[in-house]
């Protein structure tokens, strides 16, 4: 049996390893576009220096070695076939597999702005390369301009102020993190942020550049007619699923590649995890669904039902915040807000369920959470304040003195 898995990200490896957990004899063959197994979540580190291509790994140093895995890193993938079940790749070899997984990723979108497609000084910040380049550049680069303040972002802006550079971040919205925060929440951040010297333009967008001679922008201009100046641009404008390897194939899609529960395109031999599914952005969902695919991709009939992927963690300069869920409310929703010196917390209940939940500052036993709103267990709010609920809540105990869910 021969398992191919294009990409070494969170899915990507996971499935691997699982591959080998299951199939000592099978023969595992990883593709990637990286030189480097490395973490997306730590990128921003590189750009300050705080970590290198080796502590970037979230691998052991002989991962492909110790689980007999051929890893062909540096290579690209042109075409999926599936009629022959190989993989072209970019130097025109072709790869046979009995069962392939495609854990691609995204990539960065980069916005048609003037000239930001095609200047040497704009960059995402999805991939080591991206940050490779980055850090290249950065020696030299004062002024940053960051276009975005999604976590990417953000992280980005915290990395140029660590090194002490002249950061200015531009959002259409009206407010910063507006995906994962509301307004009180993402001002506790921005106060922060200006603390350390980094400008914010809210509610404006950039519509045109100035581009040297060298071919690098030197400012944007705002659709109010602001100009920025600046030496560095970092594009956090949101990712799109990595699906070029599909086209023109008989492998369903939309803007991502479409599974089912087993994660199995709809050839049966091909399966997707990841970004590239657009079933989650996270870390562990990631992880879970590469484990998902191994086990379906060996015969096991496992289904993919943990589909909630809606959490995102931020720490900086030591304010620590959870979100869980949809944090919009709709009219007939329950909103309930607790604020008071160190902490701000807010619920959105739906249907007496918990939809979503905000805590910043203190976050801990905040497990609970994520399992209410999973699982859309009904609350009676009468009986128990929401910001102080713990397990303890939901179990009982039996005649026969066994613990029982309530």
């Amino acid at each position: 049996m021969i398992h191919l898995i294009i990409g070494a990200g969170a899915a990507g490896i996971t499935a691997a390893k699982t591959l080998r957990e299951l199939d000592s004899d099978a023969a595992i063959i990883m593709i990637s576009a990286d030189e480097f197994v490395h973490s997306r979540c730590m990128l921003h580190k590189y750009i300050s220096a705080e970590r290198n291509e080796k502590t970037l790994s979230f691998v052991s140093d002989h991962f492909f070695e110790e689980n007999d895995i051929m890893w062909m890193n540096k290579t690209y993938v042109n075409h999926v076939d599936t009629a022959s079940q190989e993989v072209e790749l970019q130097d025109g070899t072709h790869m046979f597999y009995d069962k392939l997984l495609i854990a691609t990723g995204a990539n960065s979108i980069i916005p048609p702005i003037g000239q930001f497609k095609e200047s040497k000084n704009v960059f995402g910040l999805r991939n080591l390369s991206d940050a490779q380049q980055i850090s290249n550049l950065s020696a030299s680069a004062n002024r940053i301009l960051i276009v975005g303040s999604g976590l990417v972002g953000m992280d980005a802006a915290y990395a140029f102020l660590e090194m002490h550079k002249n950061v200015t971040i531009i959002e259409m919205a009206d407010r910063i993190l507006p995906t994962q925060l509301d307004a009180t929440a993402g001002k506790a951040y921005q106060k922060l942020f200006e603390q350390h010297g980094c400008k914010f333009i809210l509610g404006k967008k950039a519509s045109e550049t100035i581009q040297n001679k060298d071919g690098n922008i030197e400012a944007v201009i705002l659709d109010d007619g602001t100009k920025i100046e600046c030496d560095l641009i970092i594009v956090a404008a949101g990712v799109c699923p990595a699906v070029a390897c599909v086209d023109n194939t008989d492998i369903a899609t939309e803007r991502f590649i479409i599974v089912d529960d087993f994660l199995q395109t709809s050839d049966k031999n091909i399966y997707a995890a990841g970004d590239v599914t657009g079933l989650s952005a996270i870390w562990p969902n990631a992880m879970k669904q590469g484990q998902i695919a191994a086990y379906n991709m060996c015969g096991k009939k496992v289904q993919y039902l943990d589909q909630y992927a809606m959490k995102n963690t931020m720490n900086f300069y030591g304010l620590t915040t959870l979100s869980l869920g949809r944090g919009i409310a709709d009219e007939n929703d329950k909103v309930i807000i607790c604020e008071d010196a160190n902490n701000y917390k807010k619920a959105i209940l739906k249907d007496g369920c918990l939809s979503h939940i905000m805590l910043q500052g203190n976050i801990d036993y905040s497990g609970i959470y994520q399992f209410l709103i999973k699982n859309k267990i009904k609350l009676h709010l009468d009986k128990t304040d929401i910001f102080h609920l713990s397990f303890a809540d939901f179990y009982g105990i039996d005649k026969t003195g066994q613990y029982t869910y309530q």
